[in-house]
């Protein structure tokens, strides 16, 4: 692989850190509401106004149609920046949901949304697990009868990100109902101002309503709405979450060696209950180079997945091993900075702009379960990487 940049590398990698510098909010994001949702759209809309949205995207779909290191760079340059990046309410449709449209939807379907998704217009949320049906998705419940040129859903869906304010969801159904396991599935493009459906926020310990439950009572799809077939929906799941477990994690890949940096340097000036700084203790300096090699190992490891969905058009399996890589070392590295704050770690009112690494180590609970567990991921790595037997 030519790790090498080219002179034209070089001034994208300018361009958009000189942009980045001018345009990043100076504003701080609001913990919960409509209000961060709001501030999520606009940070889009700006972002497509001045034609940098879309960054993976191909051109012929609103694209920049970047190359594989160039979104690197990108990235990069936005950890560096302190940028927003896609973990709130434009993830959904910016990392799975718009290029699973790319991949699957009908040319009516990409017409419509995948426009909305760039400017900001639209807001997405996933609607996969289900209350019994987390980890193994394969079991959902949640039905859709076919009736005439609709779909009518009922049933429920659990940990629904930013449901609440969202404009669309990425809905997985079970419409064959003699089915079972990966048979039988459609996903569906659902409105969620549909009528039936029931939003119901649920607070976490990060005192925010970042997840709810969704129920369905009779919501009525047209079958118009369907991406891929009906009754062949795995597929396309399979699709949505290739892209969640790989690429869609890039920004949090490539944030990482920031991350490592940020907490050397606190290192360096923190002192420790002794007096000393916590940087001389040599067990937390080994775990930070540790951890700086993890971030390296983990970066050019992004580079060879970048290089390889260029080659094939569309995330491999190995995605599974960088999800699990980069959630485990972000709670390792959030338990470090516990470790050297000590009780003030503990201090925590919500408020993820005063007392961001005490958010991030709670955050890294919740890294280590969505878009698939880390034992999800492992049964993933041992079965479509290494093609072990499975149990029996």
């Amino acid at each position: 692989m030519d790790l090498q940049y080219s002179d034209s590398d070089r001034d994208f990698r300018q361009k958009a850190r000189t942009w980045l510098a001018a345009n990043v909010p100076t504003t701080r994001r609001p913990a919960n509401g409509h209000t961060s949702a709001q501030y999520d759209r606009d940070w889009q809309r700006k972002l497509y106004e001045h034609g940098w949205a879309g960054v993976a995207w191909p051109k012929e779909f609103g694209g920049l149609g970047l190359t594989g290191l160039q979104q690197v760079l990108w990235y990069e340059e936005m950890a560096r920046a302190r940028a927003p990046h896609y973990i709130n309410t434009t993830y959904v449709a910016l990392m799975h949901a718009g290029p699973t449209l790319i991949m699957r939807g009908t040319e009516a379907q990409k017409a419509f949304h995948l426009p909305k998704i760039l400017s900001g217009d639209a807001l997405w949320c996933q609607g996969f697990s289900e209350p019994n049906a987390g980890s193994d998705l394969a079991s959902l419940k949640a039905r859709g009868t076919i009736d005439g040129d609709d779909i009518v859903v009922s049933g429920a869906k659990m940990w629904t990100t930013d449901a609440q304010h969202a404009d669309y969801q990425e809905l997985l159904v079970r419409t064959d109902p003699d089915s079972q396991r990966h048979k039988g599935l459609t996903w569906i493009i659902c409105d969620m101002k549909s009528p039936g459906i029931d939003i119901k926020p649920i607070r976490t310990m990060l005192n925010d309503e970042h997840i709810n439950m969704v129920f369905y009572d009779d919501v009525r799809i047209p079958k118009s709405n369907v991406v891929g077939e009906i009754n062949g929906g795995w597929a396309s799941a399979l699709a949505t979450l290739s892209l969640e477990r790989g690429l869609g994690f890039i920004g949090d890949q490539l944030e990482l060696y920031e991350r490592v940096g940020r907490a050397t340097d606190m290192a360096g000036k923190l002192r420790l209950e002794d007096g000393t700084l916590a940087i001389d203790d040599s067990s937390i300096r080994q775990k930070l180079a540790a951890l700086k090699a993890d971030a390296l190992a983990i970066r050019a490891m992004t580079l060879a997945d970048i290089a390889e969905t260029d080659r094939t058009g569309q995330p491999g399996p190995k995605g599974s091993m960088m999800k699990l890589l980069v959630t485990s070392a972000h709670k390792a590295l959030s338990e470090l900075v516990g470790d050297m704050m000590g009780w003030d770690f503990l201090e925590f009112d919500g408020d993820r702009t005063s007392h961001p690494w005490t958010y991030d180590y709670l955050w890294s609970w919740v890294f280590s379960i969505s878009g698939g567990t880390n034992e999800i991921q492992r049964e993933n790595i041992a079965d479509r990487v290494l093609h072990l037997p499975r149990a029996r």
